[in-house]
């Protein structure tokens, strides 16, 4: 099958390549002009037979938004758009629209694999019409793993996305449990190997996954993860997934946790903690830390402790 493939960064190289070795035909665009196939979108477009489909693989927001508009002037009725990035679900309900008025297909793919998909396969989370869906079948399916797992047609358009943004707030609990888990083993004094124990949970337990085994590849390199710092991004997925749990009540406290959590890995000295410990401070006469690293004594009360 012939598709443009916008975007031949790590992700969207990756994927272009897979497509070539599963026998498809990728005509790929990528603002660097040594990685790219054509000089611009209308020469992409112009090198594909109609009808034509375009996979759309760059940042979400505005760099997703533009692209598409764009696309939308050059494509004809009868061709499909992809759109693989990691979208807002309600960008993909307004790019669907814009394009359906011009007679051309959208689908929204959550796409998950990262690093590893060139080899192993990519889980793919799709969105649309089930015309548009079959007849990019072919891409889906030598993109995917190989089996019976890895590939769902979820939905209409958005639903591709909405999932993807859920599997990825899931995504954020599960990394924070492994953090909070790693760190209390680590503090307990009591286990003299803490690579080893989460190394031995690889098999016969109910936590073993990918990424404990991840996990376990990580501190093969570094044992005691001492050349890290304790700062984790955000994608958005995350904000999005406790947005959509406001919009829905749906309560999702783990997940929120571990949103918030992320945040406060990016403060070296929070103001909500300076807030606790000099309320500690004033109502318990609790030592407060100064800037500098020292103890201070608060006022001679006696309170419990908070």
């Amino acid at each position: 099958m012939d598709i443009g493939m916008i975007g031949l960064g790590r992700m969207g190289g990756n994927m272009a390549e897979r497509l070539r070795r599963g026998g498809h035909n990728v005509v790929g665009y990528d603002r660097d002009p040594q990685i790219s196939d054509v000089a611009g979108l209308e020469e992409l477009v112009e090198r594909l037979p109609a009808p034509r489909a375009v996979w759309v693989m760059v940042p979400a927001g505005d760099p997703t938004r533009q692209t598409i508009h764009r696309l939308g002037e050059l494509l004809e009725p009868g061709d499909v758009v992809v759109d693989g990035g990691n979208s807002h679900y309600v960008d993909d309900q307004k790019h669907g629209e814009e394009l359906a008025a011009k007679g051309i297909g959208f689908v929204d793919c959550g796409v998950s694999g990262g690093v590893w998909g060139l080899e192993n396969g990519y889980a793919l989370m799709v969105g649309g019409d089930e015309e548009h869906v079959k007849r990019l079948m072919p891409i889906f399916e030598t993109l995917k793993p190989e089996g019976e797992y890895g590939f769902v047609h979820a939905g209409k358009v958005g639903a591709g996305h909405f999932v993807k943004m859920v599997h990825n707030g899931i995504e954020y609990g599960m990394m924070q449990a492994f953090g909070e888990g790693y760190e209390l083993i680590a503090a307990s004094g009591l286990v003299t190997n803490v690579p080893e124990t989460f190394r031995s949970w690889k098999e016969g337990t109910v936590i073993r996954s990918w990424l404990l085994d991840l996990m376990v590849r990580a501190m093969d390199d570094d044992p005691e993860l001492s050349g890290i710092r304790g700062y984790a991004q955000d994608s958005g997925e995350g904000r999005w997934t406790v947005q959509a749990a406001v919009d829905h009540a749906v309560p999702l406290p783990v997940i929120t946790a571990a949103l918030y959590a992320r945040f406060a890995s990016r403060q070296d000295d929070s103001p909500a903690m300076r807030v606790v410990a000099a309320l500690r401070n004033q109502f318990g006469g609790h030592a407060v830390e100064s800037a500098k690293g020292a103890d201070s004594a608060g006022a001679d009360v006696e309170a419990p402790s908070v």
